[in-house]
């Protein structure tokens, strides 16, 4: 699709974690250099390491929060206005997917030695795809 997508794509190419691609891709928009937004975002890869929600949602709901994240306590407006675009981006997501998790999108506890091997090989394969898809979606919603 567009630039941002591409450099989604490169990113996780070149290693980086799939919510740190997603992540980065976009930061710089929102003047974050996209170094500093690998780093921040690196740790939410493969579901915090858990097998929960997919890094490739995470970094996508980072960058929703860096366009519309609350800076002023007590501005409930805002934080109301942020949640309702990280649903918005989490429904076309979990639409296109059927699912948040990496255990269900991967079907495998990532946990376990079984599931670890099943996450390597799908990091491979199924993954760039999320990756993609994730980004997509935030270009199609003007990030």
């Amino acid at each position: 699709m567009g630039t941002k997508t591409d450099f989604a794509k490169q990113q996780f190419t070149g290693e980086f974690s799939c919510s740190a691609s997603v992540f980065s891709a976009f930061s710089e928009e929102y003047d974050l250099d996209s170094t500093t937004a690998a780093k921040l975002a690196g740790g939410l890869g493969g579901g915090c390491a858990s097998g929960e929600i997919c890094g490739a949602v995470s970094g996508g709901v980072l960058v929703v929060s860096l366009k519309y994240g609350q800076e002023t306590a007590g501005d409930t407006g805002t934080k109301s206005n942020c949640r309702a675009h990280v649903v918005e981006f989490i429904d076309k997501f979990k639409e296109k997917h059927g699912a948040l998790s990496c255990r269900d999108l991967l079907g495998a506890d990532i946990n376990t030695e079984e599931g670890h091997a099943i996450y390597l090989e799908k990091r491979r394969t199924l993954c760039p795809a999320l990756v993609e898809s994730a980004a997509e979606i935030l270009e199609e919603l003007g990030y």
